[in-house]
């Protein structure tokens, strides 16, 4: 599959999503450090290897489920939102990024790969997070950069030349197990 880049859009996230406004303007930030993209040069998706023994494949959700909208969250067009905690969210972004494929320099590519705040807007618009839950979870990530001894705000972690996507795991995985 070959999927191509594209430069970042401006986007009115406060009116889109319910954002706390220390995220929106973390997301800003972060789009307006990225480059200008150099050429429309494809850029190849990572394949998963298959499992020749079989496996059983779940979504990157499986476990929590939404709550069903309630009559006056339908009347007021609310989607329902699935109560997580900081370690839930950090291990569903886990998930979603290993389901979906890891990306640097961008949030989201049209593959559907998706970097570290990538997969956080994902998994908030898909309602299975808080704005709240959201700025903690980051909060835990760059904790666990700095246990690291590594500098930098997470973006920047995230794109650092040379990072792999079972970093980015063991990041998470880390962070989750300190937050209990």
């Amino acid at each position: 599959m070959v999927a191509t880049l594209t430069a970042p859009q401006t986007i009115d996230w406060a009116s889109s999503l319910d954002l706390g406004p220390l995220l929106v303007a973390e997301i800003e930030a972060y789009l307006r450090s990225l480059p200008a993209p150099a050429s429309r040069a494809p850029v190849l998706a990572p394949v998963l290897p298959v499992n020749p023994y079989g496996q059983v494949i779940h979504s990157w959700h499986h476990g929590i489920e939404l709550p069903e909208p309630t009559l006056l969250g339908r009347i007021r067009g609310r989607r329902p939102i699935a109560q997580v905690t900081p370690a839930q969210h950090l291990d569903l972004l886990s998930r979603y990024i290993h389901q979906h494929g890891w990306l640097q320099g961008a949030l989201w590519d049209a593959s559907g790969a998706v970097c570290i705040l990538g997969a956080q807007l994902r998994i908030l618009a898909a309602g299975y997070s808080s704005p709240a839950v959201v700025e903690r979870a980051r909060e835990l990530i760059g904790n666990e950069i700095g246990y690291r001894r590594e500098r930098g705000p997470i973006d920047t972690w995230n794109d650092t030349k040379g990072r792999r996507a079972a970093e980015v795991h063991q990041l998470l995985r880390a962070a989750a197990a300190r937050a209990h």
